[in-house]
């Protein structure tokens, strides 16, 4: 056999043994070794001789010293470490009491949790597993259908694998040679719209047919009061936000209260006021960070680059003006004339023409800034009014659990991010920040003890292992496949078609589509993305909208039988009348939302590019 054809060979043996069950990193390393020998062999040579034993020491070496990669056993541990310390019960309960208004509350609440709880964790099993264990019962008992409780969960669970922090993005990152802070500013929209997606699936499922998500009994949807919060309604208001404010401001007869030997202190209202504000404090801090980030931090910055910028250019503009040739001193003689020399004058400065350098230029901010700011401060604040016009005690003590048990997680989860998408701290200083504060999480939950810190420490280094030798064997089967003429051979196969880059985007990502069905994203990102990535530059499309797609399509293998891992990790945890066919039918529709986004993301590429451009500027 040719070589390109040892090439294929190997391309198609790695999928018929991965699907034979053989372990996706070993099974690289070995077909690369095997392929490798047969292509450097050279006959009389000593077999310990052959390159690719020193091929696979550098491939090795390589991943092992690859800055990217050091971010992942962080966030795999902040991962491991929340899913067994944190409050998910208590989230799920509050959030669901929140939206109970809302057709379909059960369902909402756990796609809800499920797209909250995968950011946080970014581990697609755990987040389903312990979804199944908590909403899937509760949603079984009040009637709704099992494969809308079975899809939201399956879907839901895989969002935290999309939406950043994810290892996947990490992984692509370092297989792609691209950015993983510009990456995850990328995948940030996409993210969140493909959860919006599935939730106007859910909610307009619910309102179409009613049935299949009844509504749940009042008993059900009642937060429970506290005396003393009844009483100081009776006392002052029923609204709860000004009863708080005349109970802190006069607080003679809300000191009278006492229920079951409990006594109203002044401290007690002032953190209950400092609760009921808690959406007023999170809109100011929202609209002052975008303020600080885009009027102060981003102005001083581009100002600094803009003056360095023009004094170089001065500079340059002086050198270029003022050098002359140099000539003797006096006369020259040039072809038999003589010419004088031009005497100096230190007197007159150098002429720099039509280009003026302007020492006190500033960047403006552009002016659409200001009208979105303005614009979403009104609606925040209309918001802010419509919730506190029915601000009773229940509302009070919906908001109070809320606080308490999403909060934590939010901040952890807005910090992690918004430290890397602002460019203050790189992705692995990120992680660390995300892991200490999971710790810090599960033991103020009280939920975390030395078994199961040691079960979230074991676990991060098999995954982190795990991840860490697929990136090896993808580096030394990518390299035995091109100098074997694989890689060649496609890109020729590629360029006979004729494509216009829009059919390049639908072959390749309908190649990726259907690759989901029987491998997982790990196999899909380090074997076959690699073939296709220096194919992008031929089309011109954009590596980071290309993987960006590449990342929204892969959730099609968390969702599409028989592989779907997701299925059958809920079934594992599921009632044993729940059966995987139901399941695999609930999943089966979020497959087609998938590609409604992907069409969607094309359309209008900004949805992908806007957030990192902004933020870093073009390519």
């Amino acid at each position: 056999m040719s070589d390109p054809a040892l090439g294929l060979l190997m391309l198609c043996l790695i999928i018929v043994v991965i699907m034979m069950g053989f372990p996706t990193a070993f099974t690289l390393m070995g077909l690369g070794m095997a392929f490798g020998f047969t292509a450097f062999y050279e006959p009389g040579q000593p077999w310990l001789d052959n390159r690719i034993f020193n091929l696979m020491v550098q491939r090795t070496y390589g991943a092992m010293t690859n800055d990217t990669l050091l971010s992942i056993p962080l966030f795999v541990l902040m991962g491991y470490v929340m899913e067994r310390g944190a409050l998910v019960d208590k989230m799920f309960h509050s959030v669901q009491l929140a939206f109970r208004r809302l057709p379909g509350s059960l369902a909402v609440a756990t796609l809800v949790i499920c797209t909250f709880w995968g950011i946080a964790s970014g581990l697609v099993g755990a987040v389903v597993v312990l979804m199944g264990v908590i909403a899937m019962r509760p949603m079984l008992n009040a009637g709704y259908d099992t494969r809308l409780a079975a899809g939201v969960i399956t879907a839901g669970g895989t969002l935290g694998i999309l939406i950043p922090p994810s290892v996947m993005i990490i992984v692509y990152a370092a297989v792609a040679g691209q950015s993983v802070v510009k990456l995850y500013a990328a995948a940030m929209f996409p993210g969140f719209f493909l959860a919006f997606l599935y939730l106007v699936y859910v909610i307009g499922w619910v309102l179409i047919d009613p049935k299949i998500a009844p509504k749940l009994p009042e008993d059900q949807t009642k937060a429970p009061v506290a005396p003393w919060l009844d009483q100081l309604g009776q006392q002052y208001s029923r609204r709860m936000l000004p009863a708080l404010v005349k109970a802190v401001v006069m607080p003679g007869r809300a000191l009278q209260i006492s229920v079951a030997d409990m006594r109203v202190t002044w401290g007690l209202l002032v953190r209950s006021l400092s609760m009921a504000l808690a959406p007023v404090f999170m809109v100011v801090a929202m609209l002052a960070t975008s303020w600080w980030y885009v009027v102060v931090y981003s102005q001083a910055t581009a100002n600094a680059q803009a003056g360095t910028e023009i004094v170089q250019m001065s500079s340059d503009i002086v050198a270029e003006k003022t050098s002359v040739p140099a000539e003797p001193e006096g006369l020259q003689e040039m072809g038999g004339d003589k010419v004088e020399a031009a005497p100096e004058n230190n007197d007159n400065p150098v002429s720099l023409g039509d280009e003026v350098v302007e020492a006190n230029k500033v960047v403006e901010v552009p002016e659409s800034f200001y009208t979105g700011f303005w614009g979403t401060a009104l609606v925040l604040l209309g918001l802010l009014v419509w919730y506190y016009k029915g601000f009773d005690a229940e509302q009070y003590e919906i908001l109070n659990m809320l606080v308490k048990s999403v909060m934590p997680l939010g901040i952890l989860t807005a910090v992690v991010l918004g430290v890397i998408l602002l460019g203050l701290a790189t992705a692995t200083e990120s992680a660390a920040v995300g892991a200490t504060g999971a710790f810090i999480m599960a033991w103020w939950s009280g939920s975390l003890n030395f078994e199961k810190t040691k079960q979230a420490v074991f676990l991060t280094a098999k995954t982190t292992s795990m991840v860490c030798w697929l990136f090896v064997g993808s580096a030394l089967f990518s390299a035995v496949f091109a100098v074997l003429g694989g890689q060649r051979l496609v890109e020729e196969w590629v360029m006979a078609m004729n494509l216009t880059p829009l059919q390049f985007m639908l072959l390749s990502q309908a190649i990726i589509f259907v690759l989901g069905w029987p491998l997982e994203w790990t196999e899909i990102i380090v074997i076959f993305v690699p073939i296709f990535l220096p194919l992008l530059a031929h089309f011109q499309i954009d590596p980071i909208l290309w993987g960006v797609l590449v990342f929204v399509n892969l959730q099609a293998a968390f969702l599409s039988p028989p592989v779907a891992m997701s299925a059958f990790y809920l079934k594992g945890v599921s009632p044993p009348h729940v059966t995987i066919n139901q399941i695999f039918a609930g999943m089966m529709p979020y497959m087609l939302i998938v590609i409604i986004c992907m069409v969607l993301m094309y359309i209008w590429p900004g949805l992908t590019l806007w957030l990192p451009e902004y933020l870093y500027g073009p390519k």
